[in-house]
């Protein structure tokens, strides 16, 4: 009996070695710092998820000089986290990427305004300073100018384009009349910094019919032509989605697990307890498939730039389904 009680157990040790030794490395790179926004990343990790799917996730936070695209492109990720328009628009101009998964289904993007400014509707927007954010950012606002014929060159026909840090200090000191902020995040510092509710006028881009699409997850389409990447991304997308249902159903719990991987200090409980809130709105009903009729809209949004459009024609290939196919059978 303790022969095999010592077989057993050497075959057990085995198992669990050959299982570490054949966790595949996975790159992630996140749009932006360590929060809520990307809970359901750190949940997978903390939980298990990835590990049990065989990964081994290693997650670089983002930051405002850090580029997704780019990093891609340099072969520091294997898997990126952009907003869409970023993405084609990095498409078009030679960085291939394609969208695998969409853990996001709605936009949390806003434009905050002082009410005291006067502005009531879009149309009050002419003769204002509008705070921006680029790095990619800047092309839903841009594709809505162009919509509503606002010029983003000043003067009393046009807006004034303020280039806004990520912060609202522009909206608190009054250097613009309006900032961008997300459901999730700028708005609510807005409000911690003394202007209540009441005396803020909010254009969610999801109301005004431009909402774009947020936070996806690409890789370089060179890299999908191998069957075993496709293989990794689908236990890495499963994992992923695990992660997003579990931060679903433990807000408070995934906030402080994102708490924990916070190097920086920066973030508050209180905050990121929130923003989960906030967040799980965002991705409530999505199984990490692209819903192609949120595909269209978006390019059709940035299509309408008259005569400077984020994207001259309709991309080809900028989507697949065979890794969140794949993925739905794990």
């Amino acid at each position: 009996m303790k022969r095999v009680s010592i077989l057993m157990a050497a075959a057990a040790i085995m198992t669990v070695a050959g299982a570490a030794q054949a966790a595949e490395k996975v790159n992630l790179q996140l749009k932006w710092v360590t929060q809520a926004q990307f809970a359901g990343y750190y949940v997978a990790q903390d939980k298990g998820f990835y590990r049990d799917a065989g990964l081994d996730v290693a997650i670089s936070p983002g930051g405002p000089d850090i580029a997704p695209p780019q990093v891609i492109a340099g072969g520091g990720a294997d898997v990126i986290i952009d907003w869409m328009p970023s993405a084609l628009a990095s498409r078009e101009k030679g960085v291939a990427l394609v969208n695998i998964a969409q853990p996001f289904k709605r936009s949390g993007m806003m434009l905050t305004c002082r009410k005291e400014t006067g502005i009531a509707s879009p149309a009050d927007f002419k003769g204002k300073t509008l705070g921006v954010w680029f790095f990619g950012n800047e092309y839903p606002f841009l594709s809505w100018m162009s919509r509503l014929g606002i010029s983003t060159k000043g003067g009393s026909g046009g807006v004034t384009v303020l280039k806004q840090g990520f912060n609202v200090d522009p909206l608190l000191q009054k250097q613009a009349d309006c900032v961008s902020t997300m459901t999730y995040n700028e708005y609510w510092q807005v409000i911690d910094a003394g202007i209540p509710a009441d005396e803020l006028v909010v254009f969610k881009y999801e109301d005004e019919g431009v909402a774009t699409l947020e936070d996806g997850l690409y890789v370089l389409e060179k890299r999908l032509k191998d069957p075993k990447f496709v293989e990794t991304m689908a236990r890495f997308v499963s994992a992923s989605m695990k992660g997003w249902a579990w931060a679903r159903a433990h807000p408070k719990d995934a906030a402080l697990i994102v708490l924990e991987n916070d190097e920086t200090g920066a973030q508050t409980e209180k905050h990121q307890i929130r923003m989960m809130g906030e967040i799980n709105k965002l991705t409530a009903g999505s199984d990490g498939t692209l819903d192609p009729k949120d595909y269209e809209r978006t390019v059709k949004t940035l299509l309408s730039g008259g005569s400077d459009p984020v994207i001259t024609s309709a991309p080809e290939g900028a989507w697949t389904h065979a890794v969140t196919d794949k993925a739905k059978g794990m």
